[in-house]
């Protein structure tokens, strides 16, 4: 009879595939249970309820994946100067990492944050957010000091366009692999996809912003609304 341990480790393995392919709204426990070959008692037992095998999911990724950015964030804040590329390159190792940690664990866990964006799950973004909250402070800082002139606003905008770049990149690195290899005649792993992210993310979060009064309507927005 498989232990409790075994048991946990079957349904946060069968929920992590069901989230990444599926979404974790159109997941339900009862095909996550299917899946596992376990009961819905041992869901509630483990877990108590689908939000908390959410962050227990993206949490075993969070746990290897934060300390390890942490560490490299803080080795540039101590350094007098620092540029935007190497403020993205502290999640170079970090990420690729994921890769030993887990079976394409760096494609995946990019997928599960994806997920949290597309699927509207609040709690998983205040859970990142609180209980990370050091690290995230550690790289708004280096933002800030590789690009001063950047105001919160900015910094916000930016950091999701950057951040959905990279999401569609790591989690489809698998078929932008293939097509590279089968168009251009090169062959490419994880770690020369993400040499070629870092310059893009970078320049991405240096762009000048976009300045706009407030109320102010984009032209092809008042366009829609004549319509």
């Amino acid at each position: 009879m498989a232990g409790r341990g075994d048991t946990k480790a079957k349904i946060l393995d069968a929920a992590e595939q069901l989230f990444a392919e599926h979404g974790f709204k159109e997941t339900s426990l009862r095909t996550i249970t299917s899946k596992a070959g376990v009961n819905l008692a041992s869901v509630n037992y483990h877990f108590g309820d689908k939000k908390s095998l959410v962050r227990a999911v993206l949490g075993r990724y969070l746990e290897a994946f934060m300390p390890a950015l942490g560490e490299q964030l803080q080795t540039l804040l101590s350094q007098r100067e620092c540029t935007m590329a190497q403020v993205f390159s502290c999640a170079k190792q970090p990420v690729l990492a994921l890769d030993q940690y887990r079976p394409h664990g760096a494609a995946t866990f990019m997928q599960l944050i994806g997920r949290g964006y597309t699927d509207v799950q609040g709690h998983l973004r205040w859970f990142i957010t609180t209980r990370y909250e050091h690290v995230l402070s550690l790289f708004n800082q280096a933002v800030h000091k590789a690009n001063p002139a950047l105001t919160p606003e900015a910094v916000f905008w930016h950091i999701h366009f950057t951040l959905g770049a990279a999401i569609f990149t790591m989690a489809s690195s698998e078929a932008l692999r293939d097509i590279a290899e089968n168009d251009f005649d090169r062959t490419l792993d994880t770690e020369a996809i993400v040499d070629r992210l870092i310059p893009y993310l970078a320049a991405g979060m240096n762009a000048e912003p976009a300045v706009m009064q407030q109320g102010q309507v984009l032209p092809f927005a008042a366009e829609s609304q004549a319509d």
